[in-house]
Formats: C-alpha cells, sequence, structure tokens
C-alpha cells in the first residue's frame, strides 16, 4: 500500500493534532503504567493515529497503540490490560474493519514484528504459521516449497490472526479448510493450543477466537506438487481478483451473503452502484464493496451502510448484516 498523503487523512487527522479526548487524563495514566510495566522495551505509543494502518484509510487514533515482539511481551500486555480493566482490540493487516472517526478507546495490539511472521514447514507435511504472516507471503512462500492448497488466499489483504478469527475466504475455500489447530492466548494471559475438531468455525467466525488472541495455526497443505503449478494458480486467481473487485482503497465485502443469495447482487439490483455519502462510495465494479475516492470520513462509510441497508430491506425484504467490524464499537450501536 503506498505511504498515505494528508489527503488520504480521515477528517480527524487532518488540519493539525486531533484534539485530545475528554477522559486523555485517564488515558494517561494507563499509558503510564503499561510504560512501566516494559520499560520502554516494546513499541507503546498514544493517540497513534489507525486510517493509515487500515485498508479503508478511514478513522480516528487509538488511545494506546502497541506492537510487542514476542508472546511473552504479548502476555505481560494482556495481563496489564485486564489488570487496569483496558480493552484490548487486535489489529491486523487492517482490512475487514471500520475504525471510527472518533477513534478507539482501547489498547490496539498489531502483531508487525517479524517474529510473527513465522513460516515453517514440517517433516509431516504441515506448515507452522505465525499470526503475523502476510496471507499473501504464506502463499509466495507455499509456492516457492512446492505446497498447494493455500492458493486462494492470495489476494486477501490480512494475516494469518485475521483470517483465524472470520473464518476468511475466497474463490471457494476457507481458511479453516487447511487448519489443523490454532494456537491462542486467552484474555488473562493463557497460552493454548486447540484442533481444529474442537473449535465452533462456521460463516466468516470462530467463536474461540471472539475474544482470544490467534497466535499462529498448524496448517496442512492439500498436496506437494511443482512450485510453477501453484504459481499458476496464484496467478489465475489474481487475474479474477482483479477483474471482479475495485482497486480503490476498501474493507473488502461490506455485508456477509444472505443464505442462499448474493448481497452484491442484491444491492446492485437496486440500482446502488455508485452511489455516494461524500467521498465514501459503493464500487461501480462490485457493489458489495464500499470504496474510499479519497477523503472519505467514518461518517460517510456507516451513513452508507444505512442507507444501503434501508434500500434493499424496503426493495428486497432482506436485512443485510455487515461482515465488516466496527472497530471498538458494535454496529448494533450505530444502524
Amino acid at each position: 500500500m503506498p505511504a498515505p498523503s494528508d489527503r488520504d487523512a480521515a477528517p480527524s487527522q487532518r488540519g493539525g493534532v486531533p484534539s485530545a479526548p475528554a477522559n486523555a487524563a485517564h488515558w494517561d495514566e494507563h499509558f503510564s503504567a503499561f510504560c512501566a510495566a516494559f520499560g520502554g522495551a516494546v513499541a507503546l505509543r498514544r493517540e497513534e493515529p489507525l486510517a493509515a494502518k487500515t485498508t479503508l484509510r478511514v478513522g480516528g487514533a487509538a488511545r494506546i497503540y502497541a506492537e510487542p515482539a514476542s508472546v511473552d511481551e504479548l502476555q505481560v500486555l494482556v495481563r496489564a490490560a485486564q489488570t487496569r480493566g483496558v480493552p484490548i482490540l487486535m489489529l491486523g493487516r487492517g482490512s475487514n474493519v471500520v475504525v471510527p472517526d472518533e477513534g478507539v478507546d482501547a489498547l490496539v495490539v498489531a502483531l508487525t514484528h517479524e517474529a510473527w511472521a513465522r513460516f515453517e514447514p514440517r517433516a509431516d507435511g504441515s506448515v507452522q504459521v505465525g499470526a503475523g504472516l502476510r496471507l499473501k507471503n504464506l502463499c509466495g512462500l507455499a509456492a516457492k516449497a512446492g505446497l498447494a492448497g493455500f492458493e486462494f488466499l492470495e489476494g486477501i489483504p490480512g494475516n494469518i490472526g485475521g483470517a483465524l478469527r472470520m473464518n476468511a475466504g475466497a474463490m471457494g475455500g476457507w481458511m479453516f479448510d487447511v487448519v489443523e489447530s490454532v494456537q491462542l492466548m486467552s484474555r488473562n494471559g493463557a497460552v493454548t493450543t486447540l484442533a481444529k475438531a474442537a473449535m465452533h468455525v462456521d460463516y466468516r467466525h470462530c467463536a474461540e477466537l471472539h475474544d482470544a488472541i490467534a497466535l499462529g495455526a498448524m496448517l496442512r497443505p492439500a498436496a506437494r506438487t511443482e512450485g510453477d503449478a501453484v504459481a499458476r494458480q496464484i496467478d489465475v486467481y489474481r487475474k479474477k481478483r482483479q477483474e471482479s473487485q475495485p482497486r480503490e482503497p476498501s474493507a473488502g465485502c461490506i455485508f456477509k451473503n444472505p443464505p442462499g443469495s448474493s448481497a452484491g447482487r442484491l444491492i446492485d439490483e437496486c440500482g446502488l452502484k455508485g452511489e455516494r455519502v461524500g467521498d465514501a462510495e459503493v464500487s461501480p465494479v462490485h457493489a458489495n464493496f464500499i470504496v474510499n475516492r479519497g477523503r472519505a470520513s467514518a461518517a460517510d462509510v456507516l451513513e452508507l451502510v444505512r442507507r444501503i441497508r434501508a434500500r434493499v430491506r424496503q426493495a428486497r425484504g432482506v436485512d443485510l448484516q455487515p461482515e465488516v467490524l466496527l472497530f471498538g464499537k458494535n454496529w448494533e450501536d450505530v444502524l
């Protein structure tokens, strides 16, 4: 993703430093406590802008932001947050989320350190991966190793952790199709490993990761083959995605597909392609994408979501449910 310019920033971040939240002193106190717990060993920042860290490029700042470099550091963060009653939100590659303009009243944790991006093929054919490994990199490394079965994930702009939490899917495949087990951390810092058979996974959801944090997973490729064959299949999927999805900044598909139907088709049939609120637009390429035409705010996106839902409900009698996450909030509170 190119470096964002001032033009890419959300309204809350343009025109100088955003105003501090009303409870700034409260968060200053939390921040000081987190810093003291690490003695400067972990990247911790106050009022960290999040728009540029998301694929939609809207939204405000995290009250506190951290990039731990190990399981031990994450464990200290998690336990300190629990002790102080501070909510924790995990931010992956920033896809599939809408950050509110006012920012997020939480400790936002990103597993961006290279230690979280491991890719380790095992003698039994399985592959150990870290939660911070980009899906694109997973596919590239698997192709070099001659491991087939991950190609469908190549075009999803996320990482392993986010794909596990949402059971990400594309091209007829689902993340948990290739999962054997998941290592996770509870909100009290306990680390466990769960076999896929013990987990409750369905469309765009993994119950065990609703609150817990994915640390990594053991994956099982479909087969061993020539790397060139894997690369060719990746190219096929990449071309199909480029032809069917917009190139402008977006959060991916906005709505879940209703049972037996397609959200994109319903929105298109209601004549909503090209509908705009500010610089937020229903993509003319794929109606289930809201794109940022340059200076969209989160408020623009939320209003467009409400407008789409109202039109589809009126015309088709279907209540579309958001697929993307409203970071730090519940959709029910704004729809």
